[in-house]
C-alpha cells in the first residue's frame, strides 16, 4: 500500500468512526455511570469486536455476509436483539448508582455489541476494497488495514470514554440520572430497531 493511499485510508476511517454509533451510545452510557474502572474494559471490548469483525471481513466472511440472506439476518437479528435489550435494561435501571461492574463483563458486552452490528461489516466490504492495491501483495496490505483500523477506533473510542468520564459526576445524581439512563435506554432500543430494518447491500 502506498503513502498515498494509506492516508486516503486513515482519514477516511477517522471520519467513518468518529460519527456515533450504537457502540458509541453504548461507551457513553457505560463510561459515564461507571467511570474509568468500566470504561478501560469497555474500550478493549470495543476495539476486540473491531478487530474480530475487520478480520473476518478481510478473510472474507463480510463477503458471505454480504451474499447469503439467512446468515445476514441471523447476525441481524442477533444484534438488534441485543441492542434492545441492553437499552430495555438500562431505560429500566434504577436511579442508585450501579455496583462496580466487573471487568469481563464489561469487555464481554462491549465486545458482543461491537461484533454483531452487521451494518459495520457492511460498511467494511463496500470501504475496505477501495483501499486496496491490486498490484501489491494482499496479506500486507490487509495487515496495515487491520492495524490502521483498529488503532484509529481505539483512539476515537478512548475520547468518547474520556468525555462521559467527565460528566460521570453528574450523571450519579439521581434526577440527572433518570433523564440519562431513559436518553441512553431509548437511544440502544432504537440501534437496536434500527439494526432490524437493515438490508443487504
Amino acid at each position: 500500500m502506498s503513502w498515498e493511499l494509506w492516508l486516503g485510508f486513515a482519514l477516511a476511517s477517522a471520519i467513518a468512526v468518529a460519527i456515533p454509533g450504537p457502540v458509541v451510545v453504548f461507551v457513553l452510557g457505560r463510561a459515564a455511570t461507571g467511570g474509568w474502572r468500566t470504561a478501560l474494559p469497555t474500550v478493549g471490548g470495543v476495539v476486540l469486536g473491531d478487530a474480530v469483525a475487520l478480520s473476518a471481513t478481510l478473510l472474507g466472511l463480510g463477503a458471505v455476509l454480504a451474499a447469503s440472506s439467512l446468515a445476514f439476518s441471523i447476525l441481524k437479528w442477533a444484534g438488534a436483539g441485543y441492542l434492545v435489550w441492553l437499552g430495555v435494561k438500562l431505560w429500566r435501571a434504577s436511579t442508585e448508582a450501579p455496583p462496580a461492574l466487573p471487568a469481563a463483563r464489561a469487555l464481554r458486552d462491549a465486545f458482543v455489541v461491537t461484533v454483531l452490528n452487521p451494518k459495520s461489516i457492511g460498511f467494511f466490504v463496500a470501504f475496505i476494497p477501495q483501499f486496496l492495491d491490486p498490484a501489491r501483495g494482499y496479506a500486507s496490505q490487509a495487515l496495515v488495514i487491520l492495524a490502521t483500523f483498529v488503532a484509529i477506533g481505539a483512539v476515537n473510542v478512548m475520547l468518547y470514554a474520556l468525555l462521559a468520564t467527565r460528566i460521570a459526576d453528574q450523571v450519579r445524581r439521581p434526577a440527572v440520572r433518570v433523564w440519562f439512563n431513559r436518553a441512553g435506554g431509548a437511544a440502544l432500543i432504537g440501534a437496536g430497531l434500527a439494526t432490524a430494518t437493515l438490508r443487504r447491500a
